[in-house]
């Protein structure tokens, strides 16, 4: 009797093991993101600035497209043509999916940053990127505030040669219009492609 009971006990621990490996085969995946995962953040939500054309732009217009923010200034000697650069290669590696991707630049440097030469320095990477340009210092040190930015203008030998020390990384949104990754500057074009084709294909 008691070897019956035994063998019934480990009949009955096989099965219960067996189905929870079913059960964790089966669990979906978590998705491996080169970038930071800040899904559900309850900041860098949304913006409202006009574009270098003069047209109001939020989140909402961008529906459907995985969206890349990046906050800089024209006259940044590395970082910012760097970003842009890698973005523009980005967009074309994607193919046909590159039409599902909006770069947009947003200015910390508006007095020098006029529209007319956004205009000039979207067009230096892609047509479709557009940038933004608040209308005041006020508006621009609370959308920094939202966004978690960090900027500082740095004094240069005139009152026009100055340089902006910002922060140096881009947040990804999904077509959804959901704030999803951080990335961080340096991660490359290759990380940043494949996050943003898991972000179009799970859309």
């Amino acid at each position: 009797m008691h070897k019956r009971h035994a063998l019934r006990l480990i009949l009955s621990a096989l099965a219960v093991t067996a189905g929870a490996a079913v059960l964790t085969a089966c669990a979906p995946a978590k998705t491996e993101f080169k970038a930071v995962d800040i899904t559900g953040a309850e900041y860098a939500r949304n913006f409202s600035l006009p574009d270098q054309n003069g047209q109001i732009r939020t989140l909402a217009d961008f529906k459907g497209k995985a969206v890349v923010v990046f906050f800089g200034y024209t006259q940044c000697p590395d970082v910012c043509p760097t970003t842009m650069s890698e973005l523009a290669e980005v967009k074309r590696q994607l193919g046909a999916d590159g039409e599902r991707l909006q770069g947009i630049f947003i200015s910390i440097d508006p007095p020098r940053d006029t529209p007319e030469l956004l205009k000039a320095y979207m067009a230096n990477f892609d047509p479709s990127f557009i940038a933004l340009r608040a209308d005041s210092p006020e508006q621009l040190t609370a959308l920094a505030k939202d966004f978690k930015i960090y900027y500082k203008k740095v004094e240069g030998k005139t009152p026009t040669s100055y340089t902006m020390d910002h922060s140096a990384g881009s947040y990804l949104y999904d077509p959804q219009g959901r704030l999803r990754l951080f990335a961080r500057y340096g991660s490359g074009p290759q990380a940043l492609l494949s996050d943003l084709k898991i972000l179009l294909k799970n859309s």
